[in-house]
């Protein structure tokens, strides 16, 4: 049955195309036909399309920057009847903070927000347009080949709303039986705090019962992770920008060369020591789509790193080295070959040098994201250690 109220209509004063677009995620606008209505639009009102969203903004040329107007028929009354009831689903729906995954039931099979209600289906190829949207309302980089390989290596839901829309999504990487990554944890704006990512999120952990887990957690994505029993490890530190070369000092005893075939033993190996978990399945993944160099002390490999197109250009990552200066020698080479293009990498070393390192090599601060884990520490903390993920999503 299709919800008896009409999509609100959004009316703004001409603004930069950046502003426009968050406007745009802010109100669902990417999957409304606001048209649908002409007499609720003003006279003097201009149509545009915004960019990757479906709907349509109307400009309108006068003096006010924004407003949300009521389509006839949906009065103010009925929206705050709509959100309290919402409130009052949401609460039946979903369990307490801290509460096991499943509290003892079956999960609710929809959720309801706003006027719909929202199912969730599992993830896959088919569903990468819709997983697009969302990254896109949240501003993420991603681009659609970087969801298919996620979505290769990956399992999760999508949920969705009655008419179709994107409302949030989740997923989890398998690493061997008792160990798994989440990621991908993106939830519609309009609808952060509305229940729909702590719902995904209890279908995620029903998933991984007798895991391991691991996750990189925004700040908006912390205190839902905290109330479900995750505990912080590290800061992750998303240093990025325009790259230019950079001198790293040399290492006694240490030689760095470009990877080669032969090496894959060797650098699954030192993976598992750093990662805490043998990811086979998702460096054999990576490696095609990568170049890297490796470090060798005595003719041994001691360490790597690797890159790939990723985003707005190239991240470096895994990054796997026994201290700072292994870190900086395998970058180095890396980071000079990107020189002129956007790069990034993210790194759990809190060391002041490789930071200052980053940073001197173009690399600057931009944002920092919280490792959480539910179950024992798996990653390393002292010989081979991770100096750069390969993903948020994949650790």
């Amino acid at each position: 049955m299709k919800p008896a109220s009409k999509p609100d209509l959004l009316v703004v004063h001409p603004l930069r195309p950046r502003v426009m677009q968050d406007l745009a995620a802010r109100y669902a606008l990417n999957r409304l036909d606001l048209a649908r209505d002409p007499e609720a639009v003003p006279a003097q009102a201009e149509p545009r399309r915004m960019g990757p969203f479906r709907g349509t903004i109307f400009v309108h040329p006068g003096p006010i920057r924004h407003q949300i107007a009521a389509a006839p028929g949906h009065t103010a009354r009925e929206r705050r009847a709509e959100r309290g009831g919402d409130m009052e689903d949401n609460k039946a729906s979903a369990p307490a903070d801290g509460a096991p995954a499943t509290g003892g039931r079956s999960l609710a099979p929809h959720l309801r927000i706003d006027a719909y209600e929202t199912s969730a289906e599992p993830l896959g190829l088919a569903q990468r347009q819709l997983l697009h949207e969302l990254t896109v309302g949240v501003l993420w980089p991603h681009r659609p080949r970087d969801l298919d390989l996620f979505l290769s290596l990956g399992r999760g839901y999508l949920a969705t709303d009655q008419i179709g829309r994107p409302v949030g999504s989740a997923m989890y990487f398998p690493v061997g039986e008792d160990f798994a990554m989440l990621g991908m944890m993106v939830t519609a704006p309009r609808l952060q705090a509305r229940g729909a990512g702590k719902w995904l999120l209890q279908r995620v952990l029903a998933d991984c019962a007798g895991r391991d887990l691991r996750l990189s957690a925004t700040r908006s994505g912390y205190r839902l992770y905290a109330a479900a029993g995750f505990l912080p490890v590290a800061t992750i530190h998303q240093q990025q920008g325009i790259a230019r070369p950079v001198a790293a000092a040399p290492v006694p005893g240490l030689r760095i060369r470009a990877l080669q075939p032969g090496d894959e033993p060797a650098l699954r190996a030192l993976d598992a020591a750093a990662y805490g978990a043998a990811r086979a399945r998702i460096l054999d993944a990576l490696l095609p789509l990568s170049t890297g160099m490796v470090a060798l002390h005595d003719g041994a490999l001691r360490g790597f790193a690797l890159q790939r197109d990723f985003g707005k250009g190239v991240v470096i990552g895994p990054v796997v080295a026994e201290d700072d200066g292994m870190a900086m020698a395998l970058a180095a080479p890396l980071i000079a070959a990107n020189a002129g293009t956007f790069t990034r990498l993210d790194t759990p070393a809190g060391s002041p040098a490789f930071l200052a390192f980053l940073a001197e090599a173009g690399l600057a601060p931009f944002d920092t994201v919280t490792e959480m884990r539910l179950g024992r520490q798996r990653r390393a903390a002292q010989g081979p250690v991770i100096y750069g993920l390969a993903a948020h999503s994949l650790g």
